[in-house]
C-alpha cells in the first residue's frame, strides 16, 4: 500500500474521531440525547458549554487540516492532499466508531480547506461569521459559507483537483444539513447559543 493511500486511511480515521461527544463525556452528557443530537460544535455548544463547543471547533478544525498538511509534506501532490482533506471530512460525517453516524462537516471541512486552500478557506470562514452575527443561525451560515467556496476557488485557483475537491465538500455539507433546510424553510430552526432540553 502507497504513502498516498495510507494519508487518506490515516485522514478517515482521525476524521472519525467524535471529539464532541468525548468533550461531553467529560462533563457527563451524551450530546446524542440531547439538542440535535449531533457531534458538533453547535451542539456542544447548545447542551454542555462555551469552553467545550471552542474546543470542539478546533479539535474537528484540525483533524481536516492535519491530514492535507501531512499529503502536502509527503509531496503527494494536489489530487491526493485533496482525497486526504476530503476522507476527514467524510470521517466525520460517517464514523466508524460511531456507526457511521456523525456530524455535518463543516468545521472538519474548513481546517481541510485552509490547509489546502488557504484564501478560499479565509473566504468561507468569513462568510460564516457574518451569517452567523446577522442571522444567528449556524446551519444558514455553514450552507452559504458552502456555497461560496466553489466560487472562490474557480475565481482564485481555477486548479482541476483542488476546484472539484471544493465542490464535493460544498455538495456534501449541503446534502448533511437538508434537515435544517427544512427547519430554516418552517422557521424552526434554532439559534446559536440557545439552550437544549433534554430529547425525550
Amino acid at each position: 500500500m502507497g504513502v498516498e493511500f495510507l494519508v487518506v486511511l490515516a485522514g478517515y480515521l482521525l476524521g472519525s474521531v467524535p471529539f464532541g461527544l468525548l468533550l461531553g463525556w467529560r462533563r457527563g452528557v451524551d450530546i446524542r440525547e440531547r439538542g440535535s443530537r449531533n457531534i458538533g460544535a453547535t451542539n456542544v455548544l447548545r447542551v454542555v458549554g462555551k469552553a467545550e463547543a471552542a474546543a470542539t471547533l478546533v479539535l474537528d478544525g484540525l483533524k481536516g487540516a492535519a491530514p492535507v498538511l501531512a499529503a502536502r509534506v509527503l509531496g503527494t501532490g494536489d489530487p491526493w492532499a485533496a482525497a486526504a482533506g476530503l476522507s476527514a471530512v467524510l470521517g466525520h460525517c460517517f464514523p466508524v466508531f460511531l456507526r457511521f453516524r456523525g456530524g455535518k462537516g463543516v468545521a472538519t471541512a474548513l481546517g481541510a480547506l485552509l490547509a489546502a486552500l488557504p484564501a478560499v478557506g479565509l473566504v468561507a470562514v468569513l462568510v460564516w461569521l457574518l451569517t452567523a452575527l446577522s442571522f444567528r443561525y449556524s446551519s444558514l451560515a455553514a450552507l452559504l459559507a458552502a456555497a461560496s467556496v466553489p466560487v472562490a476557488a474557480a475565481a482564485w485557483e481555477g486548479r482541476g483537483p483542488l476546484l472539484a475537491f471544493t465542490l464535493v465538500l460544498a455538495g456534501l455539507i449541503v446534502v448533511r444539513h437538508h434537515e435544517n433546510i427544512r427547519r430554516l424553510w418552517r422557521g424552526e430552526e434554532q439559534k446559536i447559543g440557545q439552550r437544549a432540553a433534554p430529547v425525550a
